[in-house]
């Protein structure tokens, strides 16, 4: 019992039980990040970040972020490597900038000690406070077009015409077919409530393409793949430019409403908002947070962060850290299940990533379309992360246009100083560089 009360768990109001079902079920709703992730990075193997490498830093960052939160935190939160900031990671800082692995890894590290630093000085408030509302739903709507967006050209649903720059591939067979097959399931079971729809989507779609030559399983259960190629592989000779500085804040950016957003909406499920709207203990489940993302860029994969799909075990009963400590543990469990996560293709991680695209969307609501002062420039940050493949991009110029539209209509009360500076430094970045 002594344990359980480290774990914040009273028996007075809290069932043992409960709470471990609690955090089965969160398990189940997220796991599917252990398919997702390593097949998002995979666009990277080519220079050096093996799949079972990156699925085993993607549970070891889990299993990391989630223990710290059941025990320093105390709370029914589960973390992993984040969507979107993965995507960010990969497609934009990789792919798009042209920077290595190592380099993205550094910048999450950074951006890692950085919300350590703002979490324990509370400056963290005042960079949320100075960020318009419209603003953050927008970064979190774009985000979901974006991931899905990903999903759709993974699974071959959107593809390259050498025209019109994107055009329907050929849905009526191969990758894409498969994918459309594993959205209608995954979309069924969602709309009947089905606990652990995502990852049973996947695993589905993945069955019903190994007859068709598309999966290709090695195998149940093995050894843990090493992460010896992607351990603490930071890159420090570029950590003065510019664009460290553009990638850093990106990942902080992200990393900081993602959270906040997931954990207000978690704590409402569970009623653990105080009546003048605070959160108790938000600073350790931010510290957390922080904590997670830095062990997590030691293990060599994106950051780390807390998992809307937590209210799933909220929804079930779990209040204590004894949920999240049984979903670390679960995590810990899959860590010998690398071959089955491994196998799994782009065509049925594809549904997850439309579905979750979906999901992130529902922050548009919060967005006043008949302001046009707030919705132009929330729509600019929506529409540019997709279309220019750039989370940053749709970041930066959201900004800048928010400051611009409202100066020039003589709205200066409504911009902040913070948003100032921002958006000079980031009209300097596009002139300069």
């Amino acid at each position: 019992m002594s344990f359980l009360k480290v774990l914040g768990f009273d028996p007075a109001k809290n069932n043992v039980k409960t709470e471990i079902v609690a955090g089965i079920t969160t398990f189940l709703t997220m796991a599917y990040i252990l398919a997702v992730n390593p097949d998002i990075f995979g666009a990277l193997e080519g220079m050096g970040m093996p799949k079972g490498a990156v699925f085993t830093a993607t549970a070891l960052a889990a299993i990391v972020g989630t223990l710290v939160m059941s025990l320093y935190a105390k709370k029914p939160f589960a973390l992993a490597p984040g969507l979107g900031l993965n995507a960010f990671f990969v497609y934009t800082v990789c792919l798009t900038m042209g920077y290595s692995w190592q380099f993205a890894l550094t910048a999450v590290f950074i951006e890692g000690i950085i919300f350590i630093i703002l979490t324990v000085t509370n400056i963290r408030e005042a960079i949320i406070n100075a960020i318009p509302a419209a603003m953050k739903s927008a970064v979190s709507a774009g985000i979901g077009l974006f991931i899905a967006f990903i999903g759709l050209v993974n699974a071959g649903i959107i593809v390259d015409d050498g025209g019109t720059i994107i055009a329907l591939g050929d849905i009526t067979s191969g990758t894409a077919l498969l994918a459309l097959v594993g959205l209608v399931i995954t979309s069924v079971m969602m709309i009947l409530k089905v606990p652990g729809s995502m990852l049973i989507g996947i695993i589905v779609t993945a069955i019903i393409g190994i007859p068709f030559g598309i999966t290709k399983f090695d195998g149940v259960v093995s050894s843990v793949p090493s992460i010896a190629p992607i351990f603490c592989k930071f890159e420090w000779h570029n950590i003065l430019s510019w664009n460290m500085v553009i990638v850093v804040f990106t990942f902080l950016f992200i990393d900081m409403f993602d959270t906040i957003g997931t954990v207000i909406g978690v704590s409402k499920k569970a009623n653990m908002i105080n009546p003048d709207g605070t959160i108790p203990g938000v600073k350790k489940v931010l510290m957390a947070d922080a904590i997670a993302t830095v062990a997590g860029a030691a293990f060599g994969t994106s950051t780390t962060t807390t998992y809307v799909e937590s209210a799933s075990g909220v929804a079930t009963g779990g209040r204590t850290g004894l949920t999240s400590f049984t979903t670390a543990i679960c995590f810990a469990i899959a860590l010998f299940f690398a071959p089955i996560f491994i196998g799994i293709p782009s065509a049925a991680t594809a549904p997850a990533l439309i579905l979750v695209g979906v999901m992130m969307m529902s922050s548009i609501l919060d967005v006043d379309f008949n302001d046009f002062s707030e919705c132009i420039p929330a729509y600019i940050t929506m529409i540019v992360m997709p279309l220019a493949y750039s989370i940053s991009d749709g970041i930066m110029l959201g900004l800048i246009s928010y400051v611009v539209l409202n100066a020039l209509t003589g709205k200066f009360k409504k911009i902040s100083i913070m948003m100032w500076v921002l958006a000079i430094l980031f009209i300097l970045r596009y002139i300069l560089l």
